[in-house]
């Protein structure tokens, strides 16, 4: 499986720091307002790697954080404001009622899990939220103060960018071009224009903590360090994030862990993805282009067909959406839903045939498999499935599909469009789900063997998980137990 990775510019193979085993870090929405579509195509990305390193038979920890304090509106001019604020302002203009920031956070968090529960994610293993680990920034603060690597002017901390030489090296902006284009009014308690605050003092933010340097606030760049290394140690695997996180952000996030843990890389593989944008021009609410999520589901989307749109196209590759890629894809969607609801009928119907699928289940599998580790070639691995999709249609069209044959092809179409994917509606009344039917193969094989201990202990399990296979002549049959 190979990857591309932002920091060295090429696609390489992936290498988990421990085997079986992959620590991923999501950026997740910073939660003054409402994400809209661009945010959930990054988000849906990271959603769909995870899937598929599990498919793939890696052990994935998951962290996607959510940003509710210390984000400014100029992320390298000190005097930004803090983007909770404008959103409490928002949110009082929209006659909503919250009277303090944290009541903001509360309100597009709940939003945010919405949405992407609408989308099919799966929940990520943690979703920290900055406020409740002012601690542990503090913390790591501190340890870059010992280290030299940080330095304090009154009550505010920022780290120096000279004392690590390989600052710039993600995004290519080097220490000399910051300095050339730094503006005339630069921060004069900085020793150079690049250095960024850890913790800010300022009496009129409205979110205040207490900290050794006074009472304050923390900045941006160190709530993702802080966050990610608590949960998935001082070194990570994957990093996502959209293009827009790789300068300042995460290029301060390699500084920072680097310098406080001695260790390098922070980041096996940076994985950004691009921005998309909108019938030409980038997402914008005085433009007319800006969509969420919530707007795309009244306009009659569905879920699954949001998201197919949003997946079918690689991250590397922006994208212009316009309503006709949804169109698409909610259609695309339906021909294989209906090709799902298709096999369920022939499946769970006891029909004898001559048609075997096996063949062509594991050449689509195998296919599929090679476009997505050659970094998730999406168009290639979509372009498996919708040929698949119809030698199978075909064959039922043919009337020559058994039951076996077409549990074999509903859970190669299952495994690819829902536990890879994601964007596969379920059947209501249908069949066993994946992990039962791979049970019941695993019994099929153990009978064709005469292994009866195994059999009967996989007849149990499958039992125990709420259903019974039947043998007859024509295959197993399922009902729920």
């Amino acid at each position: 499986m190979r990857l591309h990775n932002t920091y060295t510019k090429a696609v390489e193979e992936l290498a988990p720091i421990e085997p079986g085993r992959i620590r991923v870090y999501n950026c997740g929405p910073t939660v003054y307002d409402s994400p809209h579509v661009g945010n959930f195509r990054t988000f849906a990305f990271g959603d769909m790697l995870r899937r598929y390193l599990e498919y793939r038979g890696f052990q994935v920890a998951q962290i996607m954080n959510l940003t509710d304090v210390g984000h400014l509106t100029q992320d390298h001019v000190e005097a930004g404001v803090d983007k909770m604020e404008e959103g409490l302002r928002r949110l009082r203009e929209q006659g909503v009622n919250v009277s303090n920031p944290y009541e903001v956070a509360d309100y597009f968090i709940k939003e945010f899990h919405e949405a992407r529960r609408a989308l099919n994610f799966r929940d990520a293993h943690r979703f920290p939220r900055a406020t409740d680990h002012v601690p542990d920034m503090i913390r790591l603060i501190q340890a870059l103060l010992e280290k030299g690597a940080a330095y304090r002017v009154g009550g505010n901390v920022y780290y120096d960018v000279t004392k690590f030489p390989a600052y710039g090296r993600l995004s290519g902006n080097t220490l000399e071009q910051i300095k050339a284009g730094a503006r005339i009014e630069i921060n004069p308690e900085k020793r150079h224009p690049a250095d960024f605050a850890l913790w800010k003092t300022d009496p009129r933010h409205l979110m205040q903590f207490d900290s050794p340097w006074g009472r304050g606030f923390p900045g941006w760049h160190i709530e993702c360090s802080a966050m990610s290394m608590k949960y998935l140690g001082e070194q990570l695997d994957i990093h996502t994030g959209g293009e827009d996180n790789i300068f300042p952000h995460h290029e301060c996030e390699i500084a920072q862990s680097e310098a406080a843990t001695g260790k390098a890389p922070f980041v096996k593989h940076w994985m950004h993805a691009r921005h998309l944008l909108w019938d030409g021009k980038k997402m914008s609410k005085s433009e007319g282009t800006f969509f969420t999520i919530e707007d795309l589901l009244r306009k009659g989307y569905s879920g699954h067909a949001i998201r197919y749109a949003l997946v079918s196209t690689h991250y590397r590759q922006q994208v212009n959406y316009t309503l006709k890629s949804f169109d698409d894809a909610k259609a695309a969607v339906a021909r294989l839903d209906e090709l799902n609801r298709r096999l369920q009928g022939v499946y769970g119907a006891g029909v004898s045939g001559s048609e075997t699928l096996q063949s062509l289940c594991e050449a689509a599998e195998k296919k599929f498999v090679a476009f997505m580790d050659d970094d998730l070639n999406v168009s290639g691995a979509l372009g498996v499935v919708h040929e698949f999709a119809r030698d199978v249609n075909k064959a039922l069209d043919d009337g020559s599909v058994s039951s076996a044959s077409a549990g074999a092809a509903l859970k190669t179409l299952v495994d690819l469009c829902d536990s890879v994917f994601g964007f596969l509606p379920p059947v209501a009344g249908s069949g066993p789900p994946p992990d039962i039917l791979e049970l019941g193969r695993s019994r099929q094989e153990a009978r064709a063997r005469r292994d009866w201990k195994e059999s009967d202990r996989l007849r149990d399990e499958i039992r125990a998980k709420g259903w019974i296979v039947e043998d007859t002549k024509e295959g197993p049959k399922w009902k729920r137990g």
